[in-house]
C-alpha cells in the first residue's frame, strides 16, 4: 500500500478538478525519471489506494512498492498485474510498448495506459510515422527512406547540409544525427541499416503531449527540452539534459493549432487504419518560418519533459489515464493547470552519453528534501540502492525539478537544489531555460 503521508499535497485540494473515480490500484512499468514523475503524481492522487512500480529505482521506492520484472516480457507484466490485482497499468518506456506489453495486459482483462504494438510503431518506425503523416496531411519535413548506400548518397545530395539522419527504429533518443559533416552523416546512416534522411527544419523545437483514448484527444501544456550534452547546444545528442514549461515565447494559439493540424488528424488516421492509438501521443515539433512541422512522434511520455509538465498539472492523474485506457476521456472535465513555471535539470554520470560510469554514491538528496522541498525535489532515473546507499546505475542519474512563480524563480530553485547533489565527476548543463527566463 502507498504510505498515507504521500497522499497529501497539492492534488489533495484539487477535488474540483477531479472526475469521480472509485479507489484504484495502479502498477507503473519502468524505472526512469519519467516513471518517477508519474509515480509522484499518482502518489499525490487521493483516489490511488495502492501504487506499485516494476522495476522502479531508488527514488520510486519512496512512493511505491517495487517489484522485479522484465519490462519487455508482456506475459510477465500481465502476470504481475494480475497478482497485484491492479486496476490500471501504466507503461512508461517505449521499448515495452513496441514489444506489445500493453496488448498482453489488456488481454488479461486489465485496463492499460499505452498504445498497442501496432499503434506504437508510430515511434518504433520513422518510416511508418512518415506514412501516417502523409495520409493524414500532417505537416512534416520532406524525407527519404533509405536501405542502400546509393539511396543514402542520393538523399544526402538532395537535401544538402545540415544533414538530418534518423535510425528508423528505436534508439533511446540517440538515433538522430544532425551535422554539417557529410561523411559523419553518411557513416551514421550506413550503421543504421534502414534509415530516414530528411530536410533540416529551422526554428525552435517544442514538445507537446496529448492523452488520447483513440478518439478524444486532450493536449497537455507544451514544454521545451535540451538534447545536446553541453551548454549552448553543443556536444553529442542525448536522451535529454533538461526541460522547462511554459514557453513564454510561443504563440498562445500553438496548442489549438497543433491539436487541429497534427494530433487529431494522426489519431483519426490510425483509427481509420484499424490500429487505434490509446495512450500518450508525443509530438516533437519545429516552429519554422513556414509554420509548425512535426520532427517526430513518440508513443509515450517524454523524458525529461514529463517532469515539468506533470509538475504543472493540477488535475489528479489517475482518472485521466484510466479514461484513456477505458475510452471515456470525453466524459472528463477539462484539464486544470497551475500558473507556476517548472524547470528540470538532469544530472548525468561521467562520460554520458558514451559508456557512463556507474556505482558511484549519490549524496545530498536528504539536504534537498530538508531545505528545498516542496518547491524543488529530485526525480531519480539511473539509481539503485546498494547497502542502504543510493548509487548511480545509468547515464542520466537524477532530474532536479523545481517550480516557481515564473521561469526565473523556478530555474534558480532548481540550480540551488542541484548544487547540493554530490556525484563524483557528474555533469549537467548550466543553461537550461536561461534564454526563456531572461526573456
Amino acid at each position: 500500500m502507498v504510505p498515507s503521508k504521500i497522499r497529501t499535497g497539492p492534488h489533495a485540494a484539487g477535488r474540483a478538478f477531479r472526475a469521480r473515480l472509485p479507489p484504484v490500484k495502479v502498477l507503473v512499468i519502468g524505472g526512469g525519471a519519467r516513471e518517477h514523475a508519474l509515480c509522484r503524481s499518482l502518489s499525490l492522487d487521493p483516489d490511488v489506494t495502492a501504487l506499485h512500480c516494476a522495476p522502479g529505482n531508488a527514488g520510486i521506492a519512496e512512493v511505491a512498492e517495487l517489484h522485479p520484472v522484465d519490462a519487455l516480457d508482456g506475459t510477465a507484466v500481465a502476470r504481475l498485474a494480475t497478482e497485484l490485482a491492479a486496476e490500471l497499468v501504466v507503461v512508461g518506456p517505449e521499448a515495452p510498448l513496441v514489444a506489445g506489453v500493453a496488448d498482453a495486459v489488456r488481454d488479461a482483462g486489465i485496463p492499460c495506459f499505452g498504445p498497442s504494438r501496432e499503434a506504437a510503431e508510430l515511434e518504433g518506425s520513422k518510416a511508418f510515422a512518415k506514412d501516417v503523416m502523409a495520409a493524414a496531411n500532417v505537416p512534416t519535413a520532406r524525407s527519404y527512406v533509405c536501405t542502400t548506400p546509393q539511396q543514402i548518397d542520393d538523399a544526402l545530395d538532395a537535401f544538402g547540409p545540415p544533414y538530418v539522419v534518423k535510425d528508423d527504429g528505436l534508439a533511446a533518443g540517440k538515433g538522430v544525427v544532425v551535422t554539417e559533416d557529410r561523411a559523419a552523416a553518411r557513416e551514421h546512416a550506413l550503421a543504421c541499416g534502414r534509415v530516414v534522411v530528411e530536410e533540416f527544419l529551422d526554428g525552435p523545437e517544442v514538445s507537446l503531449f496529448a492523452i488520447t483514448d483513440g478518439e478524444t484527444v486532450l493536449p497537455l501544456q507544451p514544454a521545451q527540452d535540451f538534447k545536446r550534452a553541453l551548454d549552448n547546444d553543443e556536444g553529442p545528442n542525448t536522451g535529454g539534459m533538461g526541460a522547462y514549461s511554459p514557453l513564454p515565447w510561443a504563440d498562445p494559439k500553438l496548442v489549438a493549432e497543433v491539436l487541429d493540424t497534427v494530433l487529431q488528424p494522426t489519431v483519426d488516421e490510425l483509427r481509420r487504419r484499424g490500429t487505434p492509438f490509446a495512450g500518450l501521443l508525443y509530438a516533437g515539433l519545429a516552429i519554422t518560418g513556414r509554420g509548425v512541422r512535426v520532427i517526430e512522434f513518440n508513443a509515450r511520455f517524454g523524458d525529461p519533459e514529463t517532469q515539468v509538465v506533470l509538475a504543472r498539472l493540477k488535475t489528479p492523474l489517475a482518472a485521466v489515464l484510466l479514461g484513456a485506457a477505458n475510452g471515456t476521456l470525453a466524459d472528463l472535465p477539462p484539464l486544470a493547470w497551475r500558473d507556476d513555471a517548472a524547470v528540470t535539470v538532469v544530472v548525468a554520470s561521467h562520460n554520458y552519453p558514451g559508456t557512463p560510469r556507474t556505482g558511484d554514491p549519490v549524496e545530498g538528496l536528504d539536504e534537498i528534501a530538508a531545505q528545498d522541498a516542496p518547491e524543488a525535489y529530485v526525480l531519480h532515473a539511473g539509481t539503485r540502492l546498494d547497502g542502504g546507499r543510493v548509487v548511480s546505475s545509468g547515464g542520466r542519474v537524477l532530474s532536479v525539478t523545481a517550480t516557481g512563480q515564473d521561469l526565473k524563480q523556478a530555474r534558480e530553485r532548481a540550480y540551488t537544489a542541484l548544487g547540493r547533489v554530490r556525484l563524483a565527476d557528474s555533469q549537467h548543463r548550466t543553461d537550461i531555460a536561461r534564454a526563456a527566463a531572461e526573456g
